[in-house]
């Protein structure tokens, strides 16, 4: 019996959400039988997973993807004439500083798996770009407009066209180029961000629109919890501060999360809250709570999809309202999922043997 990343492997490779050019689709509609457009964002996840994928597993066929998404990045949708890198290649209007992050990560991965020099060169071109560019008083702008980088109109109603402490995720992009390069200038805006996130997160959760926006807006908070992950450790009070906010964002969003989830639940954040237990436990941030784990690794499982459609088989639905899947196939929760699961069940194989996970 395949195990559940190797069925979500397969929908990567086989289900046609990665298009012939590289570029991965945002997501599969079952209802519509329609991907929607390729997303440069998406594309940036997707690499990470097929990178982590293929050292799971040695198949081949993995690298080969990502690379292909890595190649689709570089080439045709980086805009090197604005130093730009859209959302969408079909229009590319706009940019958002949260996707650039999540670009420059997948380019690093696919470096480190390759040590293919156009990839490390064009994530630090768009690293560069967001300290340059999306800069703003109040930390960085969440999107600009196309071809002039003049920022968008913001919306206090959307957590994701506003600053927040969310874009702590992003800004690991840096921390990343930072050590992949040895560029000084590459950790102070991490840093930077992190002060900010840390002043700002209090006020996060819940959302003040209500239950339903207050699960999204778990899956960005939990951004920020994992955006604290490269200084827990550090030898400086920063640490301190960061294991604090880690114990006690875990402990907020689980709460919320099981009292929200009989009305609406997103496989993402399962994957996130259980990935970040286990970090932060083999961190010596906070211990895991192992029945909650293992309760939201059974909850996560639910949202793989059995399908006689290759489209849809092996996937994670985007989410689930009052018991009824949402008709998103979800590269992002695919990739969120595989994570989370392999390190929940190495934990399970490294404590029986009595070793460390990490």
């Amino acid at each position: 019996m395949l195990t559940h990343f190797e069925r979500a492997g397969r929908w990567f490779l086989d289900s046609g959400i990665q298009l012939a050019g590289g570029g991965v689709a945002r997501y599969y509609r079952s209802d519509t039988e329609r991907n929607r457009p390729v997303s440069t964002e998406i594309t940036g996840y997707s690499i990470s997973a097929l990178v982590y994928l293929h050292r799971l597993t040695g198949d081949q066929r993995y690298l080969d993807r990502a690379l292909d998404a890595a190649r689709f990045l570089v080439r045709d949708a980086w805009q090197p004439h604005l130093c730009a890198m859209p959302f969408e290649t079909d229009s590319p209007a706009r940019s958002y500083f949260f996707d650039c992050g999540i670009i420059v990560r997948g380019l690093l991965a696919a470096w480190r798996a390759a040590r293919t020099d156009e990839f490390l060169d064009c994530a630090a071109a768009v690293g560069r770009s967001m300290a340059r560019d999306f800069r703003a008083g109040d930390g960085w702008h969440p999107v600009l407009d196309l071809p002039a980088k003049t920022p968008a109109s913001r919306d206090a109603t959307s957590w994701s066209r506003m600053p927040g402490c969310y874009q702590l995720k992003s800004a690991m992009a840096w921390w990343g180029l930072f050590r992949a390069t040895g560029d000084a200038a590459f950790r102070e805006p991490y840093r930077e961000s992190l002060e900010a996130a840390l002043a700002n997160s209090t006020s996060f959760l819940p959302d003040a629109a209500g239950r339903l926006k207050t699960m999204d807006r778990l899956h960005a908070y939990l951004y920020f919890l994992e955006g604290l992950m490269p200084v827990v450790g550090c030898p400086d009070n920063t640490e301190a501060r960061c294991a604090l906010a880690l114990a006690s964002g875990i402990r907020q969003v689980s709460c919320l999360l099981h009292d929200i989830a009989p009305e609406f639940a997103r496989a993402d954040v399962y994957a996130q809250l259980l990935r970040i237990r286990i970090l932060a436990d083999a961190a010596g941030a906070a211990p895991l709570d192992r029945e909650a784990a293992a309760a939201e690794a059974r909850a996560l499982a639910e949202f793989q999809a059995v399908s006689t459609d290759p489209r849809i088989d092996g996937g994670f639905w985007f989410g689930r309202r009052n018991g009824t899947y949402l008709p998103h196939v979800n590269p992002v929760s695919a990739a969120f999922a595989i994570e989370a699961l392999d390190l929940w069940e190495r934990r399970a194989a490294s404590k029986e043997a009595g070793r460390p996970l990490i």
